[in-house]
């Protein structure tokens, strides 16, 4: 047998041998992967000074807890950080904060062919102070807020409690709640359902989904209720009038829509 046939039978070898090596390497990234935020043992802390009244919280890729703490010093935001992330091939993971011009602006960078990050924020908000949350991937829960409240996120569930401020809910992708007393509340998604529990009699109550079902639950009064559903039953078992000072508007365009006295 010549050496040019043994070098043909055995390159098929050595490439096998190689892909098996890609294969096994992958397999043990993979396989150390499932960082969660919940594991970071030490979190960072750190407070923000705070000049206005309204609040503006920039989210790119982070789960965030916003509560109203009257213990906090007037004007600063206390935020404290976990974070637990690795990149098998790419950049080192990174996150990074900051506050310009009342912006509380929070960065996650985790990029690369294997990598897994998970952050998550918890802020604490001076009473008094109005808040915006932008959120770009990331569940939202809020408590505790007498001041307007509004939050957006892409991509992540919202969940309101404890709150007697207005309210403008809105997630892209994920179910809205909120157990509050706020005169006003308006709650969409394009994917996922809204469920508002009232505390107190509102003035105006929007709840809106794309998909999903919508459910109500009010203090007992008299309400202008006006619903529609595309796909779905309605169910509404509170006292109406055309004339209530009361107006609730519930709407899906696939899923039920109940409006109940609350128990």
């Amino acid at each position: 047998m010549t050496s040019t046939a043994r070098a043909g039978r055995t390159a098929p070898v050595r490439r096998t041998a190689a892909a098996l090596g890609v294969t096994v390497l992958l397999t043990a990234a993979l396989s150390a992967c499932g960082d969660s935020a919940a594991d970071d043992k030490h979190p960072d802390h750190r407070s923000f000074a705070l000049h206005g009244h309204t609040l503006t919280i920039d989210s790119d890729d982070s789960a965030l807890e916003i509560v109203a703490a009257g213990s906090n010093k007037a004007g600063t935001v206390e935020v404290t950080r976990w974070f637990k992330g690795k990149v098998v091939v790419g950049g080192d993971p990174k996150v990074t904060w900051s506050m310009k011009d009342d912006r509380l602006a929070l960065r996650m960078r985790c990029s690369g062919f294997i990598a897994d990050c998970s952050a998550r924020h918890r802020i604490e908000v001076p009473r008094g102070i109005a808040v915006k949350v932008e959120d770009g991937d990331g569940s939202v829960r809020a408590r505790g807020f007498t001041d307007a409240l509004g939050i957006r996120t892409h991509d992540g569930s919202v969940h309101v409690t404890d709150s007697t401020g207005p309210l403008e809910l809105h997630s892209d992708d994920g179910s809205v709640r909120a157990e509050v007393s706020s005169p006003r509340v308006r709650a969409t998604t394009h994917d996922g359902s809204v469920r508002l529990e009232l505390g107190a009699v509102p003035d105006l109550v929007e709840a809106t989904s794309a998909d999903g079902s919508v459910t109500l639950a009010l203090p007992r009064a008299t309400y202008r209720v006006t619903t529609r559903t595309g796909d779905g039953a309605v169910d509404v078992s509170v006292p109406r009038s055309d004339s209530s000072r009361h107006v609730v508007s519930a709407r899906t365009a696939d899923g039920k829509v109940t409006v109940r006295t609350a128990n």
